[in-house]
């Protein structure tokens, strides 16, 4: 399976693991699935740390190279899945979630995350 991790599992599977849900830690530690992080992500957390949000409080970079050290492969943000927004529902307003939810619906790939608005654009999206 295809997964896609949304910014907050992704920073709590490479800093903060013990914040995982039980799913997410098994669905991670399948070697069978193919885990991915979206450039979005990174891009969240390098405006987020910008804005001295303290639940971004690390650089960018190290998430960016701990990630791919990890095993986790980069979906880079294309211009089909900036296109793809476009027809999504406004049920959700972050920019970063709603290019995430596009790229799981373009690629396909499965989307995990705890944010519970997510969950009525996809039968993707799976909520942790």
């Amino acid at each position: 399976m295809r997964i896609l991790l949304d910014t907050h599992i992704l920073l709590w599977a490479l800093v903060e693991p013990e914040k995982l849900p039980a799913k997410a830690r098994i669905l991670l530690e399948d070697s069978t699935n193919e885990v991915l992080f979206s450039a979005a992500s990174i891009w969240e957390i390098t405006i987020k740390a910008q804005a001295e949000r303290v639940d971004f409080s690390i650089f960018p970079e190290e998430i960016a190279t701990a990630a791919e050290k990890t095993g986790f492969a980069e979906l880079r943000v294309s211009a089909k899945h900036a296109a793809a927004v476009h027809s999504l529902p406004l049920h959700h307003r972050d920019p970063f979630d709603r290019i995430l939810v596009a790229q799981a619906i373009t690629e396909p790939t499965r989307l995990l995350t705890v944010d519970s608005a997510l969950g009525r654009y996809s039968e993707l999206v799976e909520m942790l």
